[in-house]
């Protein structure tokens, strides 16, 4: 069981464990509605047929790539309550080049020019751990599910999310062409997924 932090129970990470998630790797991903509602659309004689908020999720996967460095999307499907989606990061989009520059206010008032102001590392560097990395797959994804809500929201188009997505690392050749080929099949087994209501 979980353990409470602020009265409240803690859900337990569904992320692998050292992994690095801005590793070159494929991911599948998987992300759906709030309460799985039908927000994107719906099938019809086995084609999906998207709403206008589905049209929006789907032009903007396909934006992705103008926005995350190093990355090749692979197949992807919008469908009634969720999207499926293969993202390939190749890089680690100079992630290796960042520049540690601390982020504390240093006074203007310096009386000794020649010296420079005290900057606790510690500070930085527990900041740099727990701060979200650039060009990751949870980024990548809180910015594509951002950008979703904002566009739905200024349309007036009824959208949520739920608050988690869920993420496989493809591993090898043969489980990338099996997915990829659940992706482009899922509308024609609508009614045997797991997320169909």
């Amino acid at each position: 069981m979980s353990e409470k932090f602020k009265g409240k129970y803690r859900s337990e990470t569904a992320r692998l464990q050292n992994c690095d998630y801005g590793w070159d790797a494929a991911y599948f991903i998987t992300i759906c509605t709030n309460e799985r509602q039908n927000y994107f659309g719906e099938i019809i004689d086995q084609k999906m047929q998207v709403s206008p908020a589905g049209a929006i999720a789907h032009v903007l996967w396909h934006e992705i790539k103008n926005h995350a460095k190093n990355i090749e999307l692979g197949e992807f499907v919008v469908m009634p309550n969720h999207v499926h989606g293969i993202l390939v990061l190749n890089g680690n989009g100079g992630r290796d080049v960042a520049c540690n520059v601390p982020t504390r206010n240093v006074p203007t008032t310096i009386t000794d020019p020649e010296s420079e102001p005290e900057i606790p590392q510690y500070k930085n560097e527990q900041m740099a751990s727990i701060s979200p990395k650039s060009n990751t797959i949870s980024t990548i994804i809180r910015s594509y599910k951002s950008a979703v809500t904002k566009y739905c929201n200024r349309l007036q188009l009824p959208m949520a999310w739920q608050p988690r997505f869920y993420d496989h690392i493809i591993r090898n050749d043969e489980s990338f062409y099996r997915i990829s080929e659940y992706i482009k099949n899922n509308p024609l087994k609508w009614q045997e997924d797991k997320l169909y209501e």
